[in-house]
């Protein structure tokens, strides 16, 4: 009664154009606060969560799922538990769902829908104000994985928290999916003593904490298995983030019994995930669309920039949901933008402006990121936007559409 409940205000949400998956949600929570595990009994859940990539990583999974049957999934991003109902209502015939979950919310879902698959692709500072040090949230994780003892868990070997945390569970694929922000991996999760790198491999040089040997491996844009089996990955969404992604998913659907050669064919027709890398006419100008929310994920955008002379328009908010405190951008290096033109935007321009003059880019300041593309009035801009800012654009974009 309280999915049909939640069905019905949804739908006619959407009819008054105001979206309305996540109102279904709420509402079928409001009658019925065992919804969740309701909806998950019966079903083959996989979980998807960490700082960087949670959304992608879902679609991708998702897509290699569906080469074996109907998948449900919250391909929106809404990844608090009532997005996760809201999902699961929307097809209550679907056999298996891939839910993407906020890392702040993992525990209490992994309680609720006893997941056949957990996926955990990393864990660095995001939100500080509303989710404190990054190990708070790799000590819940550990507690949630040691009581789910029928959870299978896919982990970043190479992610010294996340390895700490997946130790707990009862088994565990590891996957070599790369790491290229260390600095909140400084010192040891389990024994506080610093950790040693040597290339890839790191270990702690007190207790046994260590870099596992992966199951399967990223070697450029190939997957490399334990025993040296390789398979090419041919995504159409660019950079070394999404392989690893292709990688973490991969690693799960083939727990789930879809083979890996399958499963990278599947994610190879994804070209866009909610609108990142899109590609939308602005003026006159043709605006690629990327995301980023906090230093980790800003290395890795700004690794997946075009190259100079095109030029980069910056947009930052500090919402609630992108977190009120822009401090972060102190620890983005924005110095790789010099040399080329650049616009900071967004409701913290300033704050961003300011970044960027002691790295010394040349940049001009225009509060709204689409009238900072128009006025660049470029062939081609790269549009690198924080959440709110971004899902602003896209929203907005595709209103103007």
């Amino acid at each position: 009664m309280a999915a049909r409940a939640g069905l019905a205000v949804a739908y006619g949400s959407r009819l008054a154009g105001h979206g309305g998956s996540v109102l279904g949600g709420r509402v079928t929570l409001a009658l019925d606060a065992r919804a969740l595990p309701r909806l998950s009994e019966g079903r083959t859940i996989a979980l998807v969560s960490g700082t960087n990539g949670k959304t992608t990583t879902t679609g991708l999974l998702a897509a290699a799922l569906g080469t074996g049957g109907s998948v449900v999934t919250n391909d929106s991003g809404a990844n608090l538990p009532y997005g996760l109902v809201a999902a699961l209502t929307a097809d209550l015939a679907a056999g298996t769902a891939v839910l993407e979950v906020d890392e702040g919310a993992l525990p209490p879902v992994v309680a609720a829908t006893r997941p056949a698959v957990v996926v955990l692709l990393n864990l660095s500072r995001d939100q500080l104000d509303r989710y404190g040090e990054v190990r708070m949230i790799a000590a819940r994780w550990r507690g949630a994985l040691a009581d789910a003892p029928g959870a299978h868990v896919v982990a970043n070997a190479d992610d010294p928290i996340v390895v700490w945390a997946a130790r707990a569970a009862a088994s565990v694929t590891w996957v070599g999916a790369g790491q290229s922000w260390r600095e909140d991996a400084a010192t040891c999760p389990a024994c506080g003593h610093q950790l040693r790198w040597d290339g890839a491999a790191w270990a702690c040089g007190s207790c046994d904490l260590a870099r596992p040997e992966p199951a399967l491996s990223v070697d450029g844009d190939t997957l490399v298995s334990r025993r040296g089996e390789r398979i090419a990955v041919e995504l159409r969404l660019p950079g070394r983030c999404n392989v690893a992604n292709a990688a973490m998913a991969a690693a799960a659907a083939q727990h789930l019994g879809v083979p890996t050669a399958r499963a990278v064919a599947a994610m190879s027709e994804t070209t866009e995930v909610a609108g990142r890398y899109r590609v939308v006419r602005v003026g006159s100008s043709l605006a690629r669309l990327l995301l980023a929310k906090n230093p980790a994920g800003w290395v890795e955008a700004l690794d997946l920039l075009r190259p100079p002379p095109l030029p980069v328009v910056v947009a930052i908010n500090a919402r609630v949901a992108d977190g009120r405190d822009p401090s972060w951008l102190w620890d983005v290096p924005f110095e790789r933008l010099r040399g080329r033109s650049v616009v900071a935007s967004g409701e913290r321009a300033a704050d961003l402006a300011v970044r960027l003059r002691y790295a010394d880019v040349e940049h001009e300041t225009c509060s709204d990121p689409l009238d900072a593309v128009r006025g660049l009035g470029a062939p081609a801009v790269d549009l690198a936007a924080n959440y709110t800012a971004f899902q602003g654009v896209v929203g907005a974009t595709a209103r103007a559409g």
